[in-house]
């Protein structure tokens, strides 16, 4: 008897299957250990103009779990990779404060922090993260307006003088540039890889005592109505954060940035209460590369003022939808007023992307490209209306009211 001659393909093919799953199976657990014990593997160089940062990769269909070896409990890892990046800021001159606090008081909101040898020079300290090797770091804006003088102190020792590459008021961020060698540079991580409930740590030096490292959780994300900056998109925590973190790293338990500490909540002496804000790296990476490579945030304008009306009062007015961003008014001759959009109308999106409120509204307007035709869809009486826009560039904070 003859054998049948689909056997041996039938035998090939299993074959065939079986090593296909096992090298799978393989390769899921080699990213699997190098995601646990060597998550920087997994880092990659970006270029900003002439200037090279790290980032994390984003792994499709994987988290980031954290540092997990032979002390589950410990974050000392994550510590050594972050903390030498963070650097102490010492300004001699005007700089307003070494950390921003806000209360329910409005008297209390945005006031001076500590500072040290009253009544002589005046001095404040704050927090940095260097961000690349070409010897620029991030901190906080109003840590260091009105700075006559800037010394830069790394964790070694070492210390620099600074110079103000460029700041942009309003996220409060801040670019500056020292120059030394052999800098240690923290790896920006990704705000998608980020949950409520993941361990973060805050690194900085809070009353000039020297870097501290505390530890707590992300209590929130996306935090704005804070009325501390025009752009608000705040990651919130319960790590301690104190006067003269500002400037300072938020990161997770990789030791990646996620964000530069900014803001607390608190009351009398302004110490931390388990309620701090740090600008998120989302916003972080686009304000270093405007910043980089045009020395300031260039962002789009269509010339509207926007007004917060409650989910029921849009409804209302859009005869059943509840989301949208009230246009109270309009400027004359702006781009808007050239298009045709007039005061009372209700914004529900920016070419495809919904508006839902005020702040979604300046957050897609401001990504626009000054000199590009965006698409508003609008909402007037009954009526849904397209209206093609020519984008300007955003005038500097103070000349005009929110876009």
């Amino acid at each position: 008897m003859t054998a049948s001659p689909s056997r041996p393909r039938g035998i090939v093919v299993r074959r065939l299957w079986l090593i296909f799953a096992q090298t799978f199976t393989v390769g899921v657990a080699l990213l699997f250990i190098v995601e646990t014990l060597r998550p920087e593997w997994l880092q990659m160089e970006r270029q900003v103009g002439t200037v090279t940062i790290n980032e994390t990769a984003a792994v499709k269909g994987a988290s980031l779990p954290g540092f997990k070896g032979a002390r589950p409990d410990s974050y000392a890892d994550a510590v050594r990779v972050a903390a030498p990046a963070v650097v102490s800021i010492d300004i001699n001159g005007e700089g307003r404060a070494a950390h921003d606090s806000f209360s329910d008081d409005p008297r209390q909101r945005r006031q001076p922090s500590r500072r040290l040898n009253e009544g002589l020079a005046e001095r404040t300290l704050a927090s940095g993260v260097i961000v690349s090797k070409d010897g620029f770091l991030l901190t906080n804006r109003h840590v260091i307006e009105g700075a006559d003088d800037i010394s830069i102190t790394l964790s070694d020792g070492r210390t620099a003088e600074a110079r103000i590459v460029g700041s942009d008021v309003e996220t409060d961020l801040a670019v500056l540039r020292i120059d030394l060698p052999d800098l240690p540079v923290i790896t920006l991580g990704r705000i998608e890889d980020a949950h409520v409930g993941d361990v973060v740590l805050a690194i900085g030096n809070p009353f000039g005592v020297g870097q501290t490292v505390t530890m707590g959780i992300i209590s929130a994300l996306g935090r704005n109505h804070l009325n501390l900056s025009a752009f608000e998109n705040y990651i919130q925590t319960d790590a301690a954060i104190n006067p003269g973190n500002s400037g300072g790293a938020l990161v997770n338990a990789n030791g990646n940035l996620i964000g530069i500490n900014s803001a607390i909540f608190a009351k009398g002496s302004g110490g931390s209460l388990g309620i701090g804000f740090a600008v998120p790296v989302s916003t972080v990476k686009e304000v270093l590369e405007g910043i980089i490579t045009s020395g300031e945030m260039i962002r789009g304008y269509i010339g509207v003022e926007p007004q917060d009306i409650t989910p029921a009062e849009v409804e209302a007015l859009t005869f059943g939808r509840s989301k949208g961003a009230f246009i109270s008014g309009v400027y004359r001759g702006g781009p808007a007023d050239q298009a045709g959009v007039k005061p009372g109308d209700i914004l529900v999106a920016v070419d495809d992307h919904a508006v839902t409120d005020t702040i979604t509204m300046l957050d897609a307007i401001a990504r626009l490209k000054p000199g590009s035709t965006t698409r508003l869809k609008l909402l007037r009486r009954k009526e849904e209306i397209d209206l093609n826009v020519k984008v300007a560039a955003r005038p500097k904070a103070g000349s005009l009211p929110d876009d």
